[in-house]
Order: structure tokens, then C-alpha cells, then sequence
């Protein structure tokens, strides 16, 4: 392995590791992204992860320079075509390959994104064992003035808001019907969407989460392989969630909801498989089905991450976007990149900022620098007359 990500003990240790918080606007929690601190150079190999590893300037221009190395050789243009195009088919092969194996569940989403539950909700375990509240502070989707939940003034509140029960048929196709305004999930008074959602490694903590709520989950991906996974599932439950095949790139699409009709929006590791050029649109289209004071909730892949630092030369299709051996895609952002993205949608910032950690192999004895963007938007309520 190249020697900018990988350190020596020796070099760590002689190393005085500095920790800071992330830096982020609007009333960011006071430690959003874990407390496992190295204060200790010698306790490097203690741990698999070190969470709020500050940069040193010789790690920036290190990171910089290997990118700008990797990216100098980009494929050719008339290549390109087929990786944007034919994406599904590459997402298919690689579920059709790993099936449910390759992700873990993600436990740790009603830590970081407590506006997944409902209002009153407690979180649960994988084994629906009843947890702790989510802790206020931690509960960054609250007013940073009044320290009180975000709640439009229910003038403004969408027609679908009801308070009745959720148990309905499921339509076949993913339309709203027009005449009847029916639709799945459409008695539930709180509704998530999640968009590449796989195998269901996000979609099934939710579900557990939700079960005993007036809440409804949609989950879609573009690969039928790992629709019909999710659908499989044994804990899969079609009267709190409804799975569906769908390109989130395809202008025409449509969606089994009607526009601001959703709570909340979860992309985790979704934007960066889609071509630059294509991601404002996407963002555009998905936003358009927030209600007004919904939450768009977002992590992926940040700048100068380990895996983009190893991409070999000939991988990159356009600035900080590559392609990898299966053929599927990924781009890494920057705080700027993803500001600029919900703004221009017409969101507002909650929380923007970088996870930076230290990732360890304790085996090899090894440590490689991971950079991660986790952010939420909200939509902003229409001004009261």
C-alpha cells in the first residue's frame, strides 16, 4: 500500500495526534459522530476506530497530491457512457453476487439521525429490545433557539397529515392514483423515504423501530435484485413498509406518493454513485416530495477518503469520480459540494460536516485516514400570514 495512507507505529507514535470537533452551522450536536478520542499515540493499536482525527497540514498536501496523481489519466470519454447508462445492471450483478452479505446493518442510525423516529418513539435494538430515548442533545433536528422539536405551524401542513390507521392495499404500480388519492402509507402520519436502500441494511433497524408507531417507510433502489432481497426478508412487513424498483436519475419517474408528502429522506452512500452532472436533478426531484419542515438526511463518501486515495491511475471519469473493477461508481464530496447541492434544492442547513477517523487494522498494524460527509437539510416552512 502507498505510503501516504499507511503509517508505521513509529511514525504514529512520534506524531502528537491532535482531536478536534468538527466544525458545523446551525446548533450541530456537541459530539455528532462518536467519542473514541486517541489522546495517546501508543494507543493507536487499541482499537478498530478513532473517531475526530484532526489533519495535519503534511496529511492535506499528501491527500491532494495522490488524488491529483490518480485523477491525471481519466478514461476516455466515448467509455464513459455504459457506467452512467447501465448502472442498474452493474448494482444487479454486484447484489446478484454478494446477495445480503456484503453490508452491515446500520445500527448506529438512530444515533446520529433521531429524526428517523417518530416524535415519542424510543430506539430499539436488532432483536426489538426496547432502548433509551434518544437523548435531547443529540437530537440536532431541534430548534437551536428554544431547544424544541421543528414543527411547521399545522396550517401548513399537508392534506395527507392524518391521524388514522395505516393498514391498506399496496397498489401494484408505483403511482399515486389521482382519482381516489390513495396510495400506500397514505393514513400514516409520518413517512420516510429511503432511496438506494439495497438489501435493506438501513430499512429493517427502521422497521423494527417502527412498528408499534403511526409511521411508514418507503425504501426504493434501482436494482430488482435487491428489491426483491429486501421483499424476501423475514422482516419485511408491507402495512409499515412498502419496497419498490426505482431510478432516481430518470426525470419521469414516479413515485407511490404525492409531492410533499414525506417526513424525512435518507441517502446513505446513494448520491455518490450518480454521475455530477445528474445530482442536482436528483436532489431537485426528491426534495419536491418533502412536506414543508421535513429533514433530508445525508451521508456519503468525503474528500480525500482512503478509498479514493488508492484508486489507481486510469479510474477516474471526471474530478473526484471514479469507477471501480465492478463497474460501479462513486464520488467524494466536499462540504461546499453538498451545501451547494440541498441550497439550490431550496433546503435549509441543520448540520454540515466532516467525520474525519482514524481506521485501524490491528492484524496488519496499519491505519488509513477515513473522511465521511454526514449532513441534513430541512425544508422550510411557508411564512405565516
Amino acid at each position: 500500500m502507498h505510503k501516504l495512507q499507511i503509517f508505521s507505529v513509529a511514525k504514529l507514535a512520534a506524531v502528537v495526534i491532535r482531536l478536534v470537533r468538527p466544525k458545523s452551522t446551525g446548533g450541530r450536536p456537541s459530539a455528532p459522530l462518536g467519542s473514541r478520542l486517541l489522546t495517546n499515540p501508543d494507543d493507536i493499536f487499541k482499537h478498530n476506530m478513532w473517531d475526530h482525527v484532526e489533519w495535519t497540514e503534511e496529511d492535506k498536501e499528501n491527500a491532494r497530491q495522490r488524488a491529483e496523481e490518480n485523477s491525471r489519466a481519466q478514461l476516455p470519454l466515448n467509455e464513459q457512457g455504459t457506467f452512467d447508462t447501465e448502472a442498474s445492471q452493474y448494482w444487479d450483478t454486484f447484489y446478484e453476487k454478494h446477495q445480503d452479505k456484503f453490508f452491515k446493518d446500520r445500527r448506529w442510525l438512530f444515533f446520529e439521525f433521531p429524526e428517523l423516529l417518530p416524535s415519542g418513539a424510543k430506539d430499539r435494538d436488532t432483536k426489538g429490545h426496547q432502548q433509551a430515548p434518544i437523548p435531547p442533545s443529540r437530537a440536532s433536528s431541534t430548534d437551536t433557539q428554544t431547544g424544541h422539536r421543528h414543527r411547521c405551524d399545522p396550517r401548513f401542513r399537508d392534506t395527507f397529515h392524518r391521524q388514522e390507521s395505516r393498514q391498506e392495499p399496496a397498489p401494484e404500480e408505483n403511482e399515486v392514483n389521482a382519482e381516489s388519492s390513495t396510495f400506500p402509507g397514505q393514513h400514516a402520519s409520518f413517512r420516510i423515504l429511503e432511496v438506494g436502500c439495497g438489501v435493506g441494511n438501513s430499512v429493517f433497524p427502521i422497521v423494527n423501530n417502527i412498528t408499534e408507531s403511526d409511521a411508514f417507510l418507503y425504501c426504493c433502489d434501482f436494482s430488482p435484485r435487491a428489491i426483491q432481497l429486501v421483499k424476501d426478508h423475514a422482516d419485511y412487513d408491507g402495512s409499515v413498509c412498502h419496497a419498490f424498483v426505482h431510478d432516481i436519475c430518470e426525470e419521469t419517474a414516479s413515485f407511490p406518493f404525492p409531492p410533499q408528502s414525506l417526513d424525512v429522506i435518507l441517502a446513505v452512500f446513494v448520491l455518490s454513485s450518480i454521475h455530477p452532472d445528474r445530482m442536482q436533478g436528483v436532489v431537485n426531484r426528491l426534495c419536491a416530495h418533502l412536506k414543508p419542515g421535513g429533514t433530508f438526511l445525508f451521508r456519503d463518501y468525503g474528500r480525500y477518503d482512503f478509498s479514493q486515495l488508492r484508486f489507481k491511475k486510469g479510474r477516474c471519469l471526471s474530478e473526484n469520480f471514479y469507477i471501480r473493477g465492478d463497474g460501479t461508481c462513486v464520488y467524494f464530496f466536499t462540504k461546499e459540494d453538498i451545501h451547494d447541492l440541498f441550497s439550490k434544492a431550496g433546503l435549509e442547513e441543520i448540520q454540515n460536516l466532516e467525520d474525519r477517523r482514524l481506521q485501524v487494522n490491528r492484524g496488519k498494524r496499519v491505519a488509513m485516514h477515513r473522511v465521511w460527509m454526514q449532513s441534513k437539510y430541512r425544508k422550510s416552512c411557508p411564512p405565516s400570514s
